[in-house]
């Protein structure tokens, strides 16, 4: 009699763990595939990997996979050709395409950052540092056109400088190279993401004396952009997808430095928590992140007063025409 219960029990066991594997095994299964590409790789997105991280894209059912652009208009280019289902890109790409007239432009529908991600970063130590301090200097730029470039022309005309006259811009260097270039003693300033900028810092090669960000406002600098067509037809994945950020978002939100650099450490294996910690705090501390997905009108203005200043806005376009805001709405009620 024992035996038999002890049969009994061990089938059971048995019949219990492969329940167990295969209701892991439909979990899985249902996981929604989703290719996100990412303008560039950096801790600015702090928000995004600490969703990657602690699983929150997982919960939502979502098993997204990242590619890197490395330029807004290299992104942009994913999500029209279909080799991406969302982008995570600066708002102006998305002005660029609407004013093309293409008839499935993609939208915005969930706002990360609010802040410019990139810093000054001088040869010298510049702690009295003014923006007038680049009177007759070279500064290395980004491409003509995009975000980076444009905070930074916004910025120097903000502060009474002529581009090209009073300060001279470098613009012919290609985004992944400017850090080198500076280093090989290209330029008297750079302007650089996270975490090159600390980086350049601990090697002794710069120093970083001012942030973008906190000179030019809030603005709605990177945000994720869809196909109107791919939201229409798979609003589960968007809102689930938005759900997962904000999550994120909170995290990031009620969380120290320390711990936020922890939980993103693997996405920079070749940065130390500390130093992920240090660029965390500089972030935090210029507000740089959204705590909620809602992309701001009023940001969406001072963006297109930033390209029409640069001389990149052939026309207006109203923020119902190029943002979405229902996904953001419904995952925060």
């Amino acid at each position: 009699m024992k035996k038999i219960i002890s049969l009994l029990l061990a089938g059971a066991m048995a019949l219990s763990l492969l329940a167990g594997c295969s209701s892991q095994s439909t979990a899985q299964a249902e996981q929604t595939p989703v290719r996100l590409n990412e303008v560039v790789h950096s801790v600015f997105y702090a928000p995004q990997y600490v969703a990657l991280e602690l699983g929150f894209f997982q919960e939502e059912g979502l098993d997204v996979t990242v590619a890197i652009g490395n330029g807004a208009d290299k992104s942009m280019t994913a999500l029209l050709s279909d080799s991406a289902d969302i982008a995570l890109l600066g708002t102006e790409a998305g002005i660029y395409v609407y004013n093309e007239g293409k008839e499935d432009y993609p939208k915005a529908f969930l706002q990360l950052t609010q802040r410019a991600g990139n810093f000054l970063v001088s040869r010298e130590n510049e702690p009295d540092f003014r923006w007038e301090n680049l009177k007759g200097k070279s500064i290395i730029g980004g491409r003509l056109g995009g975000m980076p470039e444009m905070v930074l022309e916004y910025v120097l005309k903000e502060n009474g400088l002529k581009l090209n006259e009073d300060v001279e811009i470098i613009n012919n260097i290609d985004f992944s190279s400017t850090a080198g270039a500076f280093t090989g003693n290209v330029g008297d300033y750079t302007v650089e993401f996270e975490p090159v900028a600390t980086t350049l810092e601990n090697s002794g090669s710069g120093y970083i004396i001012a942030s973008l960000g906190a000179a030019s406002g809030y603005v709605p600098y990177t945000v994720y952009m869809a196909r109107d067509d791919f939201m229409n037809s798979h609003p589960e994945i968007i809102e689930a997808f938005t759900r997962a950020i904000y999550k994120g978002q909170l995290w990031v939100k009620g969380h120290t430095s320390e711990e936020i650099a922890k939980a993103i450490s693997p996405q920079f294996p070749d940065s130390d928590v500390e130093t992920l910690t240090t660029i965390i705090e500089r972030y935090k501390a210029q507000d740089t992140w959204k705590a909620d997905p809602m992309f701001s009108e009023e940001g969406f203005t001072l963006i297109q007063d930033i390209m029409e200043q640069g001389g990149q806005l052939t026309q207006r376009i109203p923020f119902t025409d190029l943002v979405r805001t229902d996904f953001a709405e419904k995952v925060m009620n």
